[in-house]
């Protein structure tokens, strides 16, 4: 969203090591937890868990984005371990996919805690660490009149007020101040640039996520 988007670009992290189990042997996690069907096409990652919380299974997830609205609105997550580094689109199916239902959930200084359906035991909240949180898209609440979720702008083509094409969004930064549109175009000699446009009002003429369309007041030479 504005000012606050859900989704950031998500970290660079390693699953964490398995606890051991009896003899040595790596703890498996129950079978009812694995997802072995394919994976929905319109997951977003949204945070990961950073460790067990309690001793009842609780997991706690640190979030990409500020606001945990999505996070705490989907009622169905899927865990997925860790990606191979610059890969941050979900697998059409990944290996031990563990999907659960979240019967409670809230925020817990900057995080989130979570009881997950078939998970009551620190021990297999432990195995969780480390991977990522994805839910649907079509979970997201609903963005208010003005507010868009940055995961809907990546890929819009943006305009200026000339009708010139000046590239195409594929992320934001937050620099404490305001969001800045990443633009990617090409330069004449066929090398790759990138333009910084602050996405707020005084720029922005308009934003049409279903025709993937954002028009701005910026000139291609700035």
């Amino acid at each position: 969203m504005t000012g606050n988007a859900t989704g950031r670009k998500p970290l660079n992290l390693s699953t964490a090591a398995t606890p051991g189990g009896a003899a040595g042997r790596p703890a498996q996690l129950p079978a009812t937890l694995l997802f072995t069907d394919s994976l929905p096409d319109d997951l977003v990652e949204v945070g990961y868990v950073g460790a067990a919380y309690g001793i009842r299974g609780w997991i706690k997830v640190q979030p990409h984005a500020d606001d945990a609205s999505a996070l705490l609105h989907a009622r169905r997550w899927w865990l997925l371990r860790a990606p191979a580094a610059g890969v941050v689109a979900a697998p059409a199916q990944a290996a031990e996919a563990v999907s659960v239902k979240i019967s409670q959930s809230r925020e817990h200084s900057g995080t989130v805690v979570a009881q997950a359906a078939g998970v009551s035991d620190r021990n297999v909240a432990e195995m969780l660490k480390g991977r990522r949180v994805w839910i649907r898209r079509a979970d997201f609440p609903a963005p208010e009149e003005g507010e868009f979720y940055w995961v809907d702008l990546i890929g819009c083509a943006v305009v200026n007020e000339q009708g010139e094409a000046l590239g195409d969004v594929t992320g934001l930064i937050d620099n404490g101040a305001h969001q800045l549109l990443q633009v990617a175009y090409q330069l004449p000699d066929g090398k790759a640039a990138e333009r910084l446009i602050p996405f707020v009002d005084a720029f922005l003429r308009s934003v049409d996520t279903s025709a993937r369309r954002i028009v701005v007041d910026w000139g291609l030479d700035y």
